[in-house]
C-alpha cells in the first residue's frame, strides 16, 4: 500500500529550501545577547507571569534581535541570519513559560511554586512533604523569603540535578528524533518556517539587501502592532491602574457554552479572540486544519448524545469552557485519544518498515536517520546521543530511587527507558505532520495510583516521564537557517549557567519585594489558589483513604481500542481513497483543542485558501503566510514588550518610600 502522507507533505517541506552550506551562528553577538536577555528580559518574563499570566514570549525574542540588528547596522557590520536565530533562540529559552501556574524566569521559578504548594497542604499534609521540595512553612527560611537559607540546600541541589539530567535528556532524545523524522522520514514540519523565515527576513534588512521578506515582514509587524495595542497594551496598561484592567477583547476566548447547553449540552462552544490563532491557519496544511474542524464538529454530535443517554455523568449544566471541555475529557475523550495517539505510532512505525522493505527489494539502502548526517551541518552520531540520553536517564532513576525508596523500580524503569521514548516519539511524528503538540494525558496520575503506593513525596520526585517530542521542531529551524548544531549546542551550555543565577537572583528579589501570591500580582492571586487545591486533590489520591473515583471513569479500555482501531481504519481508508490523508492527523489533533481555536483557526485556512491565494497568486501564497506570521509575532511582542517596560516603571515610582 502506498503511503501518501509524503507526497502530500511535499509542498510544505519545499516552503523554504533546505540550505546546503552551514555557518557557526554562535558569537561574540549571542554571548552579549545572552546576557542581556538574562539580566534585562527575565525580570519582565518573571513580572508578566505573576501580574497576568502570559510569557514574554515573542516580546523577548524579536525586541532582543531588532535591537541587536540594529547595533550592528549602526556599526556598519550585519548579522547573518545565523546569528539572528541563535539570539532568538536563546532568547526564548531564558524566558520560555512553565506549568499550569504561568511561571517564568528560569529554575528556580519552580521553588516558588513548590513552597507556596507545601504550605497549601490540607490536614496534616503538610509533614508529609519532604525538604527536599521545599522547606517547611515554619521555617525562617520561608518567613523571611529568602534562598539565601540552609533550609533550601537539599530542594536546590534537587533542583540543579534534575536540570542537567533534563537537558541533556530533551537535547539528545530531541535531535535522535529528528534525524529519524526529518532525514529518514522527510517530514514537513510545517511551522518551522516561521522562526526560520523571520530570522532570514531581519538578515536581508541588516545587511540592506531587502526582499519580498522583509516587506511581508514588515506588514505583519504593523499589522501585529494594531491588534497588539487593543488586545495586550489595553488590559496591561489600565490593569496598573485600575482595579479591573479593561479589555476590549476578552483573552484569550468568547465563552458561549452556557449560552449553547439547552440545544449543545456537554459541549463547549465559543471563539477565539486572539488574530494570532486565525492566521496561523494560513501556515498550517490545510487538510490538517480542516481535520480539525471535522473533530470540532464531532464532539458537538457526540458529546450530547452521551448526555441524553448518560455517558457523561461528570458534565452538570451551569458549568463554564473549561470545565465542560474537562468534564467531556473524564467521560468519553481521554481514553478514546490515548487510542489514537498509539494509532499515530503503529502509523509510523508500520510507514519506516514498508520503505525499508521496498528499498531493500529494489537493491536500494534507505535513510532512517541513523546514518553520518549531512556534510558541514555538525552532525552528532545518534547512537551516542541515545547513549547519552539513557545515562541522563540512569541519573534519573537513581534520583527518583534515592528519594522515594519505597516506590517500585519497575515503573521508574518503564517510565524513563520504554515510555518517555515512546511518547516522544508519537508527539514528535505529530509535529512533524501538523505542527502541534500532543501528549497522552494522566499516564503519570493513573500510575501513581493504581501502584498502590502511599504518600504524597511521590508527586514531587524527578521521575523520568517527560515528552521531548517538540524539541525535534526546533532543530529543523536550525537546519532551514543554515546553522551549524554545534552552534545550538555551544549556546546551551552558555544558557544554563545564565539562568541559574538571574533566576536565583530575580526570583529571590521579587520574592523578598512583596508575598507570592498578594495583590501586587493579579493572576498569582486568582488562579495559585485553585491550582494548588486542584493538585492536592490528586496528592491526597495515594493517601490512605484518598479518593480515587475519578479514575474509574476516566480509564475505559474499550475505548482506548475503539479509539485505536479508529485511527488505523481511518487512515487505511483514506490512503485507499487516495484522499487527503492529513485529514486523520488533523481529527486526532482537533481532539486536544478547544473548539474555540479550532474555529477561528478553520476561519483562516478558509480565507487563505480560497481568497487570498486566488487573489495573490498560489507560488506566492505558498511562501508568504509563515514570514507574514513572524512579523504578526514580532509587532506583539514590541507592543507587549514596551506596555510591560511601562507597567514596571510605574510599579518601582509607587514602590518607592519617598
Amino acid at each position: 500500500m502506498a503511503l501518501r502522507e509524503t507526497a502530500e507533505l511535499a509542498e510544505y517541506r519545499a516552503l523554504m529550501e533546505t540550505p546546503t552550506e552551514y555557518e557557526d551562528g554562535f558569537g561574540w553577538y549571542t554571548v552579549i545577547g545572552a546576557f542581556f536577555i538574562g539580566f534585562v528580559m527575565m525580570p519582565g518574563s518573571i513580572y508578566l507571569g505573576l501580574v497576568a499570566g502570559q510569557t514574554m514570549g515573542p516580546a523577548a525574542e524579536w525586541t532582543t534581535i531588532i535591537l541587536f540588528t540594529e547595533i550592528a547596522r549602526r556599526s556598519f557590520a550585519a548579522l547573518s541570519r545565523q546569528q539572528i536565530y541563535i539570539l532568538y533562540y536563546i532568547a526564548g529559552g531564558l524566558t520560555a513559560m512553565m506549568g499550569s501556574v504561568a511561571l517564568s524566569g528560569g529554575a528556580f521559578a519552580g521553588l516558588i511554586w513548590a513552597q507556596f504548594l507545601r504550605a497549601q497542604a490540607p490536614g496534616g499534609l503538610v509533614d508529609q512533604v519532604p525538604n527536599w521540595v521545599a522547606p517547611h512553612p515554619d521555617s525562617v527560611a520561608i518567613a523571611e523569603r529568602t534562598f539565601m537559607h540552609p533550609d533550601w540546600i537539599p530542594a536546590i541541589a534537587v533542583l540543579l540535578a534534575t536540570q542537567v539530567f533534563s537537558r541533556i535528556a530533551w537535547f539528545t532524545l530531541g535531535y535522535s528524533l529528528f534525524r529519524i523524522l526529518s532525514d529518514g522520514e522527510q517530514l514537513a514540519f510545517p511551522l518551522a518556517p516561521i522562526a526560520a523565515q523571520g530570522a532570514t527576513a531581519l538578515a536581508e534588512a541588516s545587511s540592506k539587501s531587502e526582499t519580498w521578506r522583509w516587506r511581508l515582514f514588515s506588514i505583519g509587524s504593523m499589522m501585529g502592532i494594531g491588534f497588539g495595542l487593543i488586545y495586550l497594551a489595553v488590559p496591561t496598561l489600565t490593569g496598573a491602574v485600575l482595579i479591573q484592567p479593561v479589555s476590549i477583547l476578552p483573552i484569550p476566548w468568547i465563552d458561549f457554552t452556557q449560552g449553547t447547553e439547552r440545544f449543545l449540552p456537554g459541549v463547549p462552544t465559543g471563539i477565539g479572540t486572539n488574530m494570532a490563532t486565525f492566521m496561523i491557519g494560513f501556515v498550517l496544511p490545510f487538510w490538517m486544519v480542516a481535520g480539525s474542524f471535522a473533530a470540532a464538529v464531532t464532539t458537538m454530535i457526540v458529546n450530547p448524545l452521551a448526555y441524553h443517554t448518560g455517558h457523561l455523568p461528570t458534565w452538570r449544566p451551569g458549568m463554564e469552557t473549561t470545565r465542560t471541555a474537562w468534564a467531556g475529557s473524564i467521560d468519553i475523550w481521554l481514553s478514546f485519544g490515548i487510542g489514537t495517539a498509539f494509532a499515530v505510532a503503529i502509523i509510523g512505525v508500520y510507514k519506516m518498515i514498508l520503505e525499508w522493505r521496498e528499498a531493500k527489494a529494489k537493491g536500494q539502502t534507505v535513510d532512517l536517520g541513523f546514518g553520518p548526517g549531512r556534510p558541514g551541518r555538525g552532525d552528532f552520531n545518534v547512537w551516542k546521543c541515545l547513549g547519552l540520553f539513557f545515562l541522563a536517564t540512569t541519573g534519573y532513576v537513581i534520583l527518583a530511587k534515592r528519594l522515594v525508596p519505597n516506590f517500585p523500580l519497575g515503573f521508574l524503569i518503564f517510565f524513563g527507558y520504554i515510555w518517555t521514548p515512546l511518547q516522544s516519539y508519537i508527539n514528535a511524528r505529530m509535529v512533524g505532520l501538523t505542527g502541534q503538540f500532543v501528549s497522552i494525558p494522566m499516564v503519570r496520575e493513573a500510575t501513581f495510583i493504581l501502584s498502590g503506593y502511599k504518600g504524597v513525596d511521590i508527586w514531587f520526585a524527578p521521575i523520568p516521564l517527560s515528552n521531548y517530542g517538540a524539541t525535534t521542531q526546533k532543530f529543523r529551524e536550525i537546519e532551514l537557517t543554515g546553522n551549524k548544531f554545534t552552534a545550538v549546542l555551544k549556546a546551551e551550555l552558555l544558557m544554563f549557567p545564565i539562568m541559574i543565577v538571574c533566576s536565583f537572583l530575580f526570583w529571590g528579589y521579587v520574592w523578598r519585594l512583596q508575598p507570592i501570591p498578594s495583590v501586587y500580582y493579579p493572576y498569582a492571586q486568582k488562579f495559585w489558589d485553585y491550582q494548588a487545591i486542584t493538585q492536592w486533590v490528586w496528592f491526597s489520591s495515594t493517601t490512605e483513604g484518598g479518593h480515587q473515583e475519578i479514575f474509574a471513569r476516566a480509564i475505559k479500555p474499550w475505548l482506548m481500542v475503539g479509539g485505536l482501531g479508529f485511527g488505523v481504519a481511518a487512515y487505511t481508508f483514506l490512503n485507499w481513497l487516495r484522499l487527503p490523508v492529513m485529514l486523520i492527523y488533523g481529527w486526532i489533533r482537533g481532539l486536544g483543542m478547544l473548539p474555540h481555536f479550532v474555529v477561528l483557526q478553520f476561519i483562516g485556512a478558509l480565507v487563505g485558501r480560497y481568497y487570498l491565494r486566488p487573489r495573490f497568486g498560489e507560488e506566492n501564497w505558498k511562501k508568504w503566510p509563515p514570514v507574514l506570521y513572524a512579523g504578526f509575532t514580532c509587532g506583539m511582542g514590541l507592543i507587549a514588550m514596551l506596555a510591560i517596560a511601562v507597567v514596571l516603571v510605574m510599579q518601582s515610582i509607587t514602590q518607592m518610600p519617598f
